[in-house]
């Protein structure tokens, strides 16, 4: 079996935590060995952290969501490296600015973007993007400040262009690819993909959320990780074990905090 890693989910969200043993189980039976799930909210911070503790082969973040960065008033650079100190805590996010709901107003996502990035500088940890209608200011913000001082880090769910593609792989940041790839709607978002280096892609669900076709209309969840992979091989014409190897070894080098000693569902 090809062993992969969902290096982007939810288990946190009722979706998925009503059922977590269950969910973790059909992961593992897929393929699906190693996830980490990924902090939106810092009040709900430590239910994720219990979940990363629960299981060995998962791990977890710490962050605010573009979508709360307007109701959190204390999202500092301090604060996030304070709770990002925890072994299972392996990156900083998810971050970013998403002007397409702009469910916060734009000052405050820049601002705790920011707070993230600094963070990410002081413990060396990835940050974890999220960018959504706002490609040209998530580019500016990353290249201005990857030109103040290095941090590393990651497009989470990459749905843009070749240009965001294009400043993403600049700086040295990976680009993960979630089940969007696989729409009937997606050959764009294909044929970007096509042309990133295979030694800088990631894999993941964005779970609960955008099920892989052919689980689409369903909560999706990391065993459908499968399906996205099989896509992504197709697309960069490699084998599927070559995809495996590649995708799970640039996790484990970007989120070095991560370690690959667990293959087992339960801690």
């Amino acid at each position: 079996m090809n062993f992969f890693v969902d290096s982007h989910c939810h288990l946190d969200y009722p979706e998925l935590a009503g059922d977590l043993d269950a969910v973790v189980a059909r992961a593992d039976e897929a393929g699906i060995h190693w996830m980490t799930t990924v902090c939106t909210q810092l009040s709900k911070f430590p239910d994720v952290l219990d979940i990363a503790e629960r299981y060995g082969n998962i791990f977890c973040t710490v962050g605010v969501h573009p979508h709360e960065a307007g109701n959190d008033d204390d999202i500092t650079s301090e604060r996030l490296v304070g709770l990002s100190d925890h072994p299972k805590v392996i990156g900083l996010g998810e971050t970013g600015l998403d002007y397409y709901y702009e469910r916060s107003p734009r000052d405050a996502q820049q601002a705790s973007f920011q707070a993230h990035i600094d963070a990410a500088r002081q413990t060396g940890l990835p940050l974890i993007v999220h960018t959504r209608d706002a490609d040209d200011d998530t580019a500016r913000m990353l290249r201005d400040e990857y030109a103040k001082e290095p941090f590393t880090g990651v497009i989470h769910c990459f749905s843009s262009g070749p240009e965001m593609a294009k400043a993403a792989l600049e700086i040295g940041f990976y680009i993960s690819i979630s089940g969007i790839v696989t729409f009937k709607s997606a050959q764009d978002l294909r044929d970007t993909v096509a042309d990133v280096p295979l030694d800088r892609l990631l894999v993941e669900t964005d779970a609960p959320y955008l099920a892989p076709v052919p689980k689409r209309g369903k909560p999706n969840e990391p065993a459908f990780t499968a399906f996205t992979a099989r896509q992504l091989a197709e697309i960069k014409a490699v084998s599927l074990k070559e995809l495996s190897k590649s995708t799970t070894d640039n996790f484990f080098k970007l989120f070095n905090k991560a370690t690959r000693e667990s293959e087992t569902s339960c801690a």
